[in-house]
């Protein structure tokens, strides 16, 4: 089986479609979208149009943290987070808001958990940047491999049993092993906000027959998508780190 999985689109058009031109070439038996359709970008009627009609296909779809921030307002975020969300929130009819409102916070599909931020207290949006987090993801949760989005660089935790996980830093567009004998924890990086340095958009493809993971890039216009997001009034800062991947 083969999965496409999709993290942190952040209502950037250009990123997604170019993502799934992709993705329809591969044609995986399942698509999963990890959270944060909106925040930061100019788009977030096309992202939430577009994973509804993947939903209806049969795609999965969990929540993020900046999904709730539309329909929950009040959490702490950054400055230009709380702008970028308010501004979304008004853009949205009731029926886009009740797509984000009705989203999960995790799902299970075979022995893989997905999770926008970590297993460990799902609803708190820890990172998973470190050893510790990844030894408190794994110890959450039963699932011999947990996929997770929100810190938006690509990485690999790798665990033997009763052992300290041992982190990996996938390289783009190379299947990177997984071990029948270890617990992993997959961190997919980021659809519409690189920030590993590459400003390509970045998703995963799962492979369970063969045991790999690959982290697949593809460029799209990161200027367009800057110049809608100036058009918008929203930070600057957040159309230059679409060009720069920070």
């Amino acid at each position: 089986m083969r999965v496409a999985i999709l993290s942190d689109i952040h209502a950037n058009r250009e990123a997604f479609d170019a993502a799934l031109e992709i993705v329809r070439d591969l044609g995986p038996d399942e698509i999963v979208l990890l959270g944060d359709l909106v925040g930061y970008g100019p788009d977030p009627v096309h992202a939430i149009e577009t994973a509804a009609e993947l939903v209806a296909g049969g795609a999965l779809c969990i929540l993020g943290n900046h999904d709730e921030a539309v329909v929950q307002p009040g959490r702490g975020m950054t400055e230009n987070a709380r702008v970028a969300a308010a501004w979304t929130r008004k853009q949205l009819a009731p029926a886009h808001l009740d797509f984000l409102r009705n989203l999960p916070l995790s799902l299970a599909s075979e022995d893989r958990l997905y999770v926008h931020a970590s297993a460990d207290r799902p609803a708190d949006w820890q990172y998973m940047r470190d050893l510790d987090a990844a030894e408190r993801c794994l110890s959450s949760s039963l699932a011999r491999t947990i996929i997770c989005g929100h810190t938006h660089i690509p990485a690999i935790y790798y665990a033997l049993p009763g052992k300290r996980p041992v982190h990996f830093r996938p390289h783009d567009d190379i299947p990177a092993p997984l071990s029948p004998l270890r617990r992993h924890v997959v961190v997919v990086g980021s659809v519409g906000q690189p920030r590993d340095g590459n400003p390509a958009a970045c998703f995963a493809l799962a492979d369970t027959e063969r045991r790999t993971v690959t982290m697949i890039r593809t460029p799209y216009d990161c200027d367009r998508t800057a110049g809608k997001i100036a058009a918008c009034g929203l930070p600057a800062w957040l159309g230059m780190r679409l060009k720069i991947g920070r």
